[in-house]
């Protein structure tokens, strides 16, 4: 039995009845090939099977087909998400995706995004928040990329923004509608531009409707489950505590919820909790969770097919905005 072997770039020109240069055109999105030649030759090899050499391609175009994903976020469930939206959109543009955890802190994280662009030889980035908040980061990259964000952010030519601000005010509209008047918010760390978007839109639509937060029921938290925790406790334990509590990302409600079931404090008979990211781990609470949904796996496929895009040749300068969702759940009803 003769031994099978992967179809070539050879066989696919051989079977559309092209030549090779044709259908290298073809892989490499090339405008120079007419309509009726590109579905003939996709069709062939869509009938082979024929997946293109990375290493070939690489060569004949100059570039290495690679994204790069710089991030600096610690919340597993939310990373996931992304990552999987980015190697989706890759796939179906023949790229592959490479990650960097950035290192350090202002200019010591410039260099180190520096270094890992020149190491791994990445056409094009997606860089997360909070990393894409560090001031000269967008001028020292050479490169084309794609900026995630809660708010536009001075370099970057092309953004995703998430409405956070007026997300966060729903949240605030949620609780009022409810009959909630004590209301309380574990905000994220300070200096965070999605910390600080969340906290201004939800306190800005409770002033607006007549009912300010109290300073006090205002507590800084990391976006880790243990501030949550601790935040929920302290709240929990003041002289007149909250009716109901809005976390700022997923992570820290769950937080919250514990320090309620702690202290006996049923949800959400005798305190509502509210968080932000629309996780899976919002369905996995009991009670479920309400949340702020971001849509992370559209929002990541969106800003790598820009991306490719611009690695490509398009104009790279464009604000790319994201509706975000509040999604009720059980953890939130009437006082």
């Amino acid at each position: 039995m003769a031994a099978r072997h992967d179809p070539t770039i050879h066989d696919v020109a051989a079977h559309a009845g092209v030549s090779i240069r044709t259908v290298s055109r073809v892989l490499n999105r090339s405008p120079k090939v007419n309509a009726d030649t590109r579905r003939r030759i996709e069709a062939a090899i869509a009938a082979l099977g024929f997946v293109p050499s990375l290493r070939a391609r690489a060569l004949a175009t100059g570039r290495s087909y690679l994204i790069g994903l710089v991030h600096n976020d610690p919340n597993a469930l939310v990373l996931d998400t992304v990552q999987r939206g980015i190697v989706a959109e890759c796939a179906r543009h023949g790229y592959e995706m490479v990650v960097h955890p950035a290192r350090g802190n202002g200019d010591a994280l410039v260099a180190d995004v520096a270094t890992f662009v020149r190491r791994s030889r990445v056409d094009g980035l997606i860089v997360l928040p909070p990393v894409s908040e560090v001031a000269g980061l967008a001028g020292a990259l050479a490169l084309p990329a794609v900026a995630i964000a809660a708010a536009r952010v001075a370099g970057f030519g092309t953004m995703l923004v998430s409405d956070e601000r007026g997300a966060a005010a729903e949240v605030a509209r949620h609780f009022l509608s409810l009959g909630h008047r004590r209301i309380a918010t574990v905000t994220g760390p300070h200096g965070l531009l999605s910390a600080q978007e969340r906290l201004e839109g939800f306190c800005a639509a409770l002033a607006q409707a007549g009912a300010p937060i109290d300073p006090a029921l205002i507590v800084e938290g990391d976006y880790g489950f243990p501030s949550g925790l601790a935040a929920g406790e302290m709240l929990l334990e003041l002289g007149s505590p909250p009716t109901a509590v809005f976390a700022a990302n997923d992570v820290m409600a769950a937080g919250v919820l514990k320090a309620a079931a702690r202290q006996g404090v049923a949800v959400p008979e005798r305190l509502s909790v509210a968080g932000f990211d629309g996780s899976a781990l919002a369905t996995m609470l009991t009670p479920a969770l309400t949340t702020v949904r971001r849509p992370l796996h559209a929002m990541a496929e969106r800003a790598t097919a820009r991306l490719v895009d611009m690695i490509e040749g398009a104009n790279g300068d464009e604000e790319l905005s994201t509706t975000l969702e509040l999604v009720p759940g059980e953890s939130s009803g009437p006082i």
